[in-house]
């Protein structure tokens, strides 16, 4: 056996979400499915983090057990090709050490999550991107984020349905920034608790609005109650940006 890490690209709106399900085609099925079009046999693909319906990814990790070593060049462009029309994309084939996890190894998480602040509809956008119509103070919006850093309990920002043992996560970087007509929400951390990113962002975009002050969000934070927060953000504007390990 020969054990491959791969770095993948994918739009998340045709998918159920990453993880493989019975109710409509996955990301990681995907993928699966174009292993044993390449190799003849099923291979279990094993990713760094599982991805909701609708998200999408610029840098997801996986990886997988082939039944004889290939070239990391025909890895990568045999699953490409088995992989149309889906919108996965294989960007890296790399051959690592058969103790490698992918999930289990992961030091690192990067999230974007992307509004586009305008009053237009979206076009090319659409799908990528949440459009909200308000006028949004990114500065009001940072200076919140930035009480959400650090060790703390999570509850008031994690999905009522998320089955992680603890709420309690380490937040080291969650910033706001302004690119022309788009906001920009950079989170990273190890690890994320289930809608993690699209709670924040929701109750960011409150108080870029003006109906929420940054002190709020602290108060949510310390009511440890799912229904302190605010709203969770739609799917569209959340994007994996790359999950780093040591070396």
């Amino acid at each position: 056996m020969a054990r491959y890490k791969l770095t993948i690209e994918y739009d998340g709106g045709p998918f159920v979400g990453w993880q493989r399900q019975d109710n409509g085609q996955s990301v990681q099925g995907a993928i699966e499915s174009a292993a044993e079009g390449f190799c003849g046999r099923f291979v279990t693909v094993f990713g760094a983090g599982r991805t909701d319906a609708g998200v999408h990814a610029w840098g997801q990790v996986a990886h997988l057990d082939l039944p004889r070593e290939e070239a990391e060049e025909t890895v990568r462009d045999a699953l490409n090709f088995h992989l149309k029309p889906n919108p996965v994309s294989i960007l890296k084939a790399e051959r690592v050490a058969e103790d490698f996890d992918a999930r289990g190894d992961a030091r690192e998480r990067r999230y974007l999550y992307r509004i586009a602040n305008r009053r237009a509809p979206l076009a090319i956008d659409r799908g990528r991107a949440w459009l909200v119509t308000a006028p949004l103070d990114e500065g009001a919006m940072a200076e919140a984020a930035g009480l959400l850093l650090g060790r703390h309990d999570f509850t008031s920002f994690r999905s009522v349905h998320c089955q992680a043992d603890s709420p309690v996560k380490t937040l080291d970087a969650l910033e706001v920034t302004r690119a022309g007509e788009e906001v920009h929400i950079a989170a990273r951390a190890r690890s994320f608790l289930h809608n993690q990113v699209r709670i924040f962002a929701g109750t960011l975009k409150t108080v870029g609005e003006g109906k929420w002050t940054p002190g709020d969000v602290r108060a949510a934070l310390e009511v440890r109650d799912r229904s302190a927060a605010g709203p969770t953000a739609p799917p569209d504007g959340l994007y994996l940006v790359d999950v780093r390990y040591d070396g």
